[in-house]
């Protein structure tokens, strides 16, 4: 396996071992690389390619945490240890609800497990550790900037997410860790906003108290144990207080449907949307997956009524390979 590149984070921006309470070597040292191949003819492998680096955290026994995007459909995980050596996994499980992916060693860490903490009790202005795999060079010493809801173009919501700057570079699968070195979160994405008229990159962390309800689960069943999400296999932003489709999945039920980029979202089911969050929650609100949701769409100066089915997203994701 090659080597994942070798970079460094700024030092400025590296957390320095005095400046937190607890050992900081030693909580960093439970984050590990992650390295995925996927197949070419996986559903995702458009979207999300077929070979996908990232971070992992080591929560339990061989279980890894992870952010579900780096190892969905994988048909082999590797872990990167920081002693050099790699260790194959099994991508065991993934939630397309948080965007949580867990995966099982399948040889011996020897990693202390980091203890997982509680997101709600983190405030605006706490200092944290966005840790990357690699130690303090590879983390950096951040500052909770925001707590607020989170839209995503692929019909995903978070009621709460977290935001942290300096943003980590390479944030996929990072450990979010508070100020006694538990974890809080995992690393999602990489943002811009604007402050003071300048530009300045985010991270967007998923919050660890959205993992403890589904944990069992996605160990047991490599999935949560309830009804799906009905899900369109479309892509939507926001602009000017409307819901506007920018992309399509090819063989989602939005496609056979016949919904196009440009499609203006007015309506669901006859209640008006004017928002990502409006939309998701009243779709989501129809019922399961499998559900009729009647959208009504303006398309270049013509509104018109259509009826998509839609479908559980896993039902188009490749199994991953038991070992």
């Amino acid at each position: 396996m090659p080597a994942l590149t070798e970079w460094r984070v700024p030092p400025a921006n590296q957390p320095r071992t005095s400046d937190y309470g607890f050992d900081l070597d030693r909580a960093l040292a439970s984050v590990v690389g992650l390295h995925a191949i996927i197949p070419p003819d996986a559903f995702s492998a458009e979207t999300l390619g077929t070979e996908r680096a990232g971070n992992g955290v080591v929560i339990d026994d061989g279980l890894v945490l992870t952010i579900g995007y780096l190892i969905t459909e994988a048909e082999s995980v590797w872990l990167h240890l920081a002693d050099g050596r790699v260790v194959e996994g099994h991508a065991l499980g993934f939630d397309s609800v948080t965007g949580f992916g867990l995966v099982q060693a399948l040889g011996q860490l020897d990693i202390e497990p980091l203890p997982l903490g509680s997101s709600a009790q983190a405030q605006i202005g706490d200092r944290v550790v966005v840790g990357g795999a690699g130690g303090r060079t590879r983390s950096v010493a951040s500052q909770i900037v925001a707590k607020q809801e989170f839209a995503g173009y692929w019909e995903y919501l978070l009621d709460e997410a977290l935001f942290t700057y300096p943003a980590h570079p390479n944030w996929g699968g990072t450990a979010l860790l508070n100020e006694r070195g538990e974890l809080i979160g995992i690393g999602s994405l990489q943002l811009e906003r604007e402050r003071d008229g300048k530009a300045e990159h985010v991270n967007m962390i998923v919050p660890i108290d959205l993992l403890k309800p589904i944990l069992d689960d996605l160990r047991k069943f490599g999935r949560v144990n309830k009804p799906a999400r009905p899900w369109l296999g479309l892509f939507s932003t926001e602009i000017d207080n409307r819901v506007v489709v920018i992309g399509i999945s090819a063989n989602g039920p939005a496609a056979l449907a016949e919904l196009k980029t440009g499609d203006v979202i007015l309506a669901v089911d006859g209640e008006k949307v004017t928002s990502q969050t409006g939309f998701y929650k009243k779709m989501w609100a129809l019922g399961a997956a499998g559900v009729d949701v009647p959208l009504t769409v303006h398309h270049e100066g013509v509104t018109f009524d259509v009826t998509v089915t839609s479908t559980d997203r896993f039902k188009l994701l490749k199994a991953p390979k038991l070992h």
